[in-house]
């Protein structure tokens, strides 16, 4: 691995250690907003957000940001930060442990690093993507530094298949797999990376929400399939506040057209 990516890691890892520990203090004990769309957000997204901005600003002077709780909009430079600094609020404020800082490096507008950490777990999700960069990208995918890899077995009655909560839609007589919902967008991608789930799909997610993932899934050997608009690369001077992906993801290309059929209001 080259010195550039090193950096890149060491920043990532210690810098979302660093907030989550903080984070755990508040870890069930803080009241939430709700939001114009919505969602919630606590002192604890917002404070968290400030800091990773301002490790980012001192450490890569120059390179863009956007942030769910600060600049929306794709400032066009050809190194952009992506930040979800509390992905999962609602099962923060309630206190359930399943919640995690998402981190995305993007180039040119297409993340080509993702890390992902989860403080109640103290689990580590990170990798390289290079996809149709051009660049010397180690790419790879990895949980607590050890290598992860998407599932290679066939849909049945003992496979996991996630859900958000907005896409109910989808289960239906005949559907394949066990389905699980675990509140948290970056999460539920993930889980088809390291194998546990063989499929995940998201109704409303947004940028943030899949920045870190999306080089992740890949780089784990899976298949990331957009239902309307493809998210990447980000638009220059695009407000990405209000837009969703609805997005599905999948251990390997063949079970796209398994899992299809069964999301055509999330298409439509």
């Amino acid at each position: 691995m080259t010195d550039f990516w090193t950096t890149i890691l060491e920043f990532a890892q210690s810098t979302t250690a660093r907030v989550g520990k903080q984070l755990m203090q508040d870890f069930g004990q803080v009241q939430a907003l709700q939001k114009a769309d919505g969602t919630l957000v606590t002192r604890a997204d917002q404070w968290a957000d400030q800091e990773l901005r301002d490790a980012i600003a001192s450490t890569f002077p120059g390179y863009g940001i956007l942030t769910e709780e600060g600049d929306k909009v794709f400032p066009g430079t050809e190194w952009c930060w992506v930040i979800d600094p509390l992905d999962g609020t609602t099962n923060f404020t309630r206190g359930i442990p399943i919640w995690a800082i998402s981190l995305g490096l993007l180039y040119q507008g297409v993340p080509v690093f993702g890390y992902v950490y989860l403080p109640p777990t103290d689990e580590a999700f990170y990798g390289f993507w290079e996809g149709s960069s051009g660049l010397a990208v180690p790419t790879g995918a990895f949980r607590n530094h050890h290598p992860i890899h998407t599932s290679s077995d066939a849909p049945s009655n003992n496979h996991f298949f996630n859900l958000c909560s907005r896409s109910l839609s989808v289960i239906q007589k005949g559907f394949p797999c066990k389905i699980r919902m675990l509140g948290v967008a970056s999460y539920n991608f993930l889980t088809v990376g390291t194998g546990a789930v063989l499929g995940s799909v998201e109704a409303t997610p947004k940028v943030w929400d899949m920045a870190g993932a999306w080089a992740i899934v890949q780089a784990a050997g899976g298949t990331w399939v957009s239902l309307k608009s493809e998210p990447f690369p980000l638009s220059t001077g695009v407000d990405y506040s209000d837009r969703s992906f609805p997005t599905l993801v999948v251990s390997r290309p063949d079970l796209v057209s398994v899992f299809m059929p069964f999301l055509d209001e999330l298409k439509g």
